[in-house]
């Protein structure tokens, strides 16, 4: 079984999420008392915090180049970037390895597809909804149009992550103003709505909503076990983002 790095604490709620889903994953492909063979870099996220909200991105990608080297060093196989936001300085990251850096939006782009969709919303950080690093690379790589939500429903999403879903406080009413979000986001066309933010999901569920939901924790963590194990089980599995992580 291969190694997976971790780079966490972006935040730690959605971090101790990957942590559980890999080794659940692994579990239930091999029994007993399997687990996953993974290496956690855990950043103090108010740091990382105070440098988005600053616009000092190149300072936060030193943070995060460091983080991978440091995983890659200790013997990680392949690197998750255990949040949707730090992708910004994925290609950055990624040329600094040598091992592959699992992107988030190429391992989500393949369950959309597999779902048959070529128009979904998005909801995360106002980082995510509002740069182009995250829509473009659907958009350009994967030929998937991504909408995001109107200024002032990007506002109540951001909030709710920040003050809330980062704080590990999970509100109801927030939920019925995620999921008329939602609602929103169908009304201006969207066929699904990725949950491009890793601690959405702790908060808004599929049974919550009759729209298709794309949760990139899960899909993320996935896909780095069955990377992780795709040699040690002898599987044939095509993988559809295996060409797409080992460029570089």
């Amino acid at each position: 079984m291969k190694t997976i790095g971790l780079i966490g604490g972006l935040s730690w709620e959605s971090t101790s999420e990957y942590y559980r889903i890999i080794n659940e994953q692994v579990r239930s492909e091999l029994g007993g008392v399997h687990s996953a063979k993974c290496l956690l870099y855990s950043f103090d996220f108010e740091e990382i915090v105070q440098l988005q909200k600053s616009g000092a991105w190149d300072l936060a990608t030193d943070k995060m180049i460091h983080a991978a080297v440091t995983l890659e060093r200790a013997g990680a196989d392949l690197i998750l970037i255990c949040t949707n936001t730090m992708h910004k300085m994925a290609g950055e990251v990624q040329s600094n390895l040598s091992v592959p850096l699992l992107h988030i939006v190429d391992t989500t782009a393949s369950e959309i597809k597999e779902a048959g969709l070529d128009c979904v919303g998005l909801l995360g950080t106002k980082y995510t909804m509002d740069n182009n690093f995250y829509k473009e690379r659907f958009q350009l790589k994967h030929n998937i149009q991504v909408i995001s939500p109107d200024e002032e429903d990007q506002e109540i999403v951001h909030d709710v992550i920040f003050n809330e879903l980062c704080q590990g406080k999970m509100i109801p009413n927030s939920k019925e103003r995620y999921l008329d979000v939602i609602e929103r986001l169908r009304e201006k066309g969207a066929q699904g709505v990725i949950l491009g933010c890793t601690e959405i999901p702790l908060l808004i569920k599929q049974n919550d909503t009759g729209m298709k939901l794309f949760d990139t924790t899960f899909i993320h963590a996935k896909t780095a076990v069955e990377l992780a194990m795709v040699e040690d089980n002898n599987k044939q599995k095509d993988i559809p983002v295996m060409k797409e992580i080992i460029k570089r």
